[in-house]
């Protein structure tokens, strides 16, 4: 079972998360005009199969060990699984909740509330469960990740100027925000004391939860969706070949993100707290592609430049913090 020795592998791994939380959205990009609430039942799918995946191959050793992936499954005890479990569902709802506030509302709107509670809850939460890192870096670098993220809301302000902002759009924005904060420390607890789970099978059984939840959530989501017309099975079924793919592809993506965070967190080199918090540098990660790649902000005027070139540095700064947090006494 590959578990990172050394810092500096283990922070590759959360950096490598943060980008690919911050990636697999794009896959919306390549199925135009194909709702969200479509595409996520494969892209829970896809989370299933890449922590499958990962579990036979990263989490495999022989002999076994422990905290292997099948052995970890046969010994882990039923509370530890149910908190990984409830870690899923928590998760899945706050994320459709993130998904449909910015289908509403718009990114100006979702990324302040949304994950801007979600980074605030989710850290400290965190910090209170396993109280790991210099506080001061730790929580002075997650402010400056905040305030990068309401200057990139600013920026897509100007960029919509005519948007108008709904109490809907608020309202999911703060459920979901809450939820997606809420759901990491069930996995921290979940990895830690007597008969607990290692980080590979923490994930099967947080995709368990993802994939499971998704069923009643979805459906009811598609029958009484919060912006667009109803939609049934048969939508889905109508969906290109392409379309499942890179629903497929997205859920595989994020949950590599996911896994690798996991493990870093359970490597006791860096924690929960720091873990997730440079993890949620993926709404920073996003903002890149719309800049650089989907040229979402071309003709922007110079104000917005000014804006987009502060909130990098504010990210760039407090993702600093936040990394050398662990090390720094």
């Amino acid at each position: 079972m590959f578990i990172p020795a050394v810092y500096s592998v283990a922070l590759f791994m959360i950096v490598f998360s943060m980008i690919a939380w911050g990636s697999w959205a794009n896959v919306l990009k390549f199925c135009k005009g194909w709702r969200f609430e479509l595409l996520y039942w494969d892209y829970v799918w896809g989370t299933l199969l890449m922590a499958l995946i990962l579990g036979f191959t990263m989490g495999y050793t022989m002999p076994a060990s422990p905290d292997s992936f099948i052995q970890n499954l046969q010994t882990a005890d039923g509370q530890h699984l149910m908190l990984a479990f409830l870690g899923g569902i928590v998760f899945n709802i706050g994320n459709i909740m993130v998904i449909a506030a910015i289908a509403i509302a718009g990114m100006a709107v979702a990324f302040p509330i949304g994950i801007g509670l979600a980074l605030v809850i989710g850290s400290v939460l965190n910090y209170i469960v396993t109280p790991k890192g210099n506080p001061l870096m730790l929580f002075g670098g997650i402010g400056l990740v905040c305030l990068a993220i309401l200057l990139d809301a600013r920026a897509y302000r100007r960029q919509a100027k005519d948007q108008v902002v709904s109490v809907k759009g608020i309202v999911v924005s703060v459920v979901g925000g809450v939820m997606m904060g809420l759901f990491y420390p069930f996995i921290a607890k979940a990895i830690k004391g007597d008969n607990h789970l290692g980080p590979y099978t923490v994930a099967f059984v947080f995709a368990l939860g993802i994939l499971l939840s998704n069923f009643p959530l979805n459906y009811v989501l598609m029958r009484k969706p919060l912006l667009g017309p109803q939609l049934s099975i048969r939508d889905y079924l109508r969906g290109t070949g392409m379309w499942h793919f890179w629903g497929i592809v997205g859920g595989m993506l994020w949950m590599t993100g996911t896994m690798f965070n996991f493990v870093a967190s359970y490597a006791q080199m860096v924690g929960p707290a720091a873990s997730y918090a440079l993890g949620q540098g993926s709404t920073m990660v996003g903002t890149i592609y719309g800049v650089f790649v989907w040229k979402e902000f071309k003709g922007a005027d110079a104000t917005t430049k000014r804006l987009l070139a502060l909130m990098f540095a504010f990210f760039i700064v407090g993702l600093v913090c936040v990394a050398a947090a662990p090390v720094v006494k």
